[in-house]
């Protein structure tokens, strides 16, 4: 038990799949979309990205935020490459005047102030703290992007119920995050890591939101089944090799940050090391 496991990337292929789900509600190929009256769209952040390029359609968006263009974007390549990139300044935002930006809540208060100035509609959305938090956040984007019933399906895709499992109940898990950090209770992957039927190791240790947690403390205390999302000198260390009793598996922390398509990710990779701890007990 004690030899790493190395997960599959779902982040992309699920994106797609809710995609193809969403497909019939896709606009016609030979669409007339210079009469399309929804609203053009400039996005700011990679996780509303993901969401955008479900719901809208294409020719509603003017840009994507630099993120999902590089390594560990929650869009596949082959889908961000057909939109154009923005850098986030406020200059190249006002040049391509779109009718909405799409932003996090922790947009920069002088780009906001100057979008604003130049007469521009800033919608801004926090990071979803739950599945149905996440599920709201998908409603208010199909209205402001004007497909509901697009909006409409990814949420149902998302929200498929699944039986929680008690907080008492099931092997232990410990969430590594970068920076050596844990996730707290109340956060859209510890929902997720219950849903899967494990119990939050870090609970148990007494752990909250962002503490940190050392390697010797894990060696210590281990949990039975170790996600490593970091690659910090400790998270990479040899002796973790060395827990006989521990499921070490890595897990992609492009997974850590959003919600919309990337729930059925990390619910399929929580899937399947639930699955490979079960059939590595003796």
């Amino acid at each position: 038990m004690g030899q790493r496991i190395f997960a599959r990337h779902f982040a992309a292929l699920s994106a797609l799949a809710l995609a193809s789900a969403c497909a019939d509600g896709a606009d016609p190929p030979h669409a007339d979309q210079q009469a399309d009256p929804r609203p053009t769209l400039l996005s700011l952040n990679p996780c509303l990205d993901a969401i955008v390029v479900d719901i809208a359609s294409p020719a509603q968006i003017l840009a994507l935020s630099h993120y999902s263009f590089g390594a560990g974007a929650s869009i596949a390549p082959e889908r961000a490459q057909d939109f154009a990139m923005t850098g986030g300044t406020a200059e190249e935002i006002i040049a391509a005047a779109p009718d909405i930006v799409l932003a996090s809540t922790f947009i920069a208060p002088a780009t906001r102030a100057a979008l604003t100035r130049a007469g521009l509609r800033v919608e801004t959305f926090a990071s979803p703290r739950s599945v149905e938090q996440s599920a709201a956040q998908i409603a208010s984007l199909g209205e402001i992007v004007g497909n509901r019933e697009k909006a409409r399906r990814l949420a149902q895709a998302i929200s498929a119920p699944l039986t929680a499992s008690p907080r008492t109940a099931g092997p232990s898990l410990l969430l590594w995050q970068p920076g050596q950090i844990v996730a707290g209770e109340r956060t859209l992957i510890a929902q997720l890591i219950r849903e899967a039927g494990f119990v939050s190791h870090a609970e148990t240790l007494g752990l909250a939101q962002a503490d940190h947690i050392a390697l010797e403390q894990i060696l210590a205390n281990p949990p039975d089944v170790l996600l490593v999302a970091g690659e910090s000198a400790g998270q990479r260390h040899p002796l973790l090799e060395q827990l006989q009793n521990t499921l070490v598996v890595d897990f992609d922390p492009v997974l850590l940050n959003c919600g919309g398509p990337t729930i059925a990710a990390v619910r399929a990779q929580l899937a399947d090391v639930r699955t490979a701890y079960e059939f590595g007990q003796p």
